[in-house]
């Protein structure tokens, strides 16, 4: 301590000090995004899940950045989101005004998928997630099978994106690990495609969409009883499919380890909703639109928006999902290889 001065004084100036030195930078950031636009690049076709989120976020986040930068969603499907997240990783401006929407499916592809990206998820820059999701296999009323069980003696037609998308590894992977009877039509762009064609009956249903907002795009599939929810695909049920009696696939896991493969596969499933930056991003607006995407998400407006829409809203802040995928990069060597020979899709013999 100086000698002779009170230490409230010392401390005052201290805070002094940082405000002083934490203005320029938020001036900059103001500066820049002022009169820009900011495209949020949504990795699915239009009309599904993804989609009505990042149409919520993008109606909202330009009021939370400084400089109020006008934001446009554009929709870029393809490869089960791996075309967006390519897009964003070595396309897109790295300069905050590119942002993605991808699957989360995106983000665990290139450590156990076979197919060559574009992208290194743990470059990225999160911003956060949306929501948590809870994936789950469902098919029409009229479908061979009626319960989770019927899928081992049962073959079962399903709608799928691509490699890499929830709606065609996750079915695979419950073929290769547990002995399901799936039989994957890849090529639908996104989750609307893939449910009109349950509606049209081209394909028996689907494995890998999430339950956040299923009830309330699909409400007449509810009221009528036109499919039946086979089983949860994940590590933690939700509670509304838990008072419905839908099991979770991990428990018909027959040894700890493909449990704790079917565990790695769903991990994803805690990415929900993930929103992503590119590489290089200066660290004072990747901050700012860190800020801007948790204020958006607490704001009453679109808080309204959700209550009237009946969606899930549960956020992930980006320095936590950032933390989330660094440690999923880190797993064991035998543990990612069997979660990668798990989802080499083998149809079942007829």
């Amino acid at each position: 301590m100086w000698p002779g001065i009170p230490r409230a004084f010392i401390a005052a100036a201290g805070v002094l000090a940082c405000i002083a030195g934490s203005a320029p930078a938020q001036d900059s950031v103001e500066q820049f995004f002022r009169g820009k636009t900011v495209n949020l690049y949504v990795g699915s076709s239009a009309g599904g899940g993804y989609d009505t989120y990042a149409r919520l976020l993008a109606r909202h986040i330009g009021n939370h950045i400084p400089g109020n930068p006008t934001v446009v969603v554009q929709n870029m499907p393809g490869a089960g989101s791996n075309k967006a997240a390519g897009y964003i990783y070595a396309v897109a401006p790295k300069d905050g005004t590119a942002i993605g929407a991808i699957f989360p499916g995106a983000i665990l592809q290139p450590l156990i998928g076979d197919a060559a990206v574009q992208h290194e998820p743990s470059k990225f820059n999160y911003l956060g997630s949306a929501n948590s999701d809870v994936y789950l296999c469902f098919v029409r009323s009229d479908a061979p099978a009626k319960t989770f069980k019927d899928v081992f003696t049962h073959e079962v037609i399903l709608g799928a994106s691509n490699e890499g998308g929830t709606t065609r590894d996750l079915p695979a992977m419950l073929n290769n690990v547990l002995g399901a009877k799936f039989r994957i039509v890849t090529g639908y762009a996104g989750s609307k495609e893939i449910t009109l064609a349950v509606e049209r009956n081209e394909v028996h249903g689907a494995c890998g969409l999430g339950w956040t907002g299923l009830p309330t795009l699909y409400p007449h599939w509810f009221e009528r009883k036109l499919i039946t929810i086979l089983v949860q695909q994940t590590t933690k049920g939700h509670p509304d499919l838990d008072r419905m009696g839908v099991p979770l696939a991990v428990d018909f896991a027959k040894t700890g380890e493909d449990r704790q493969v079917m565990e790695l596969i769903y991990s994803q499933g805690l990415f929900g909703r993930p929103y992503v930056l590119p590489p290089g991003v200066p660290p004072d607006r990747v901050a700012a639109l860190r800020r801007a995407f948790s204020a958006a998400l607490k704001d009453k407006a679109l808080l309204g928006e959700v209550e009237r829409m009946k969606l899930d809203l549960e956020p992930i802040a980006g320095d936590e999902l950032q933390s989330m995928v660094a440690k999923l990069y880190a797993l064991p060597t035998r543990i990612v290889e069997r979660a990668k020979q798990s989802l080499i899709y083998k149809p079942p013999a007829r």
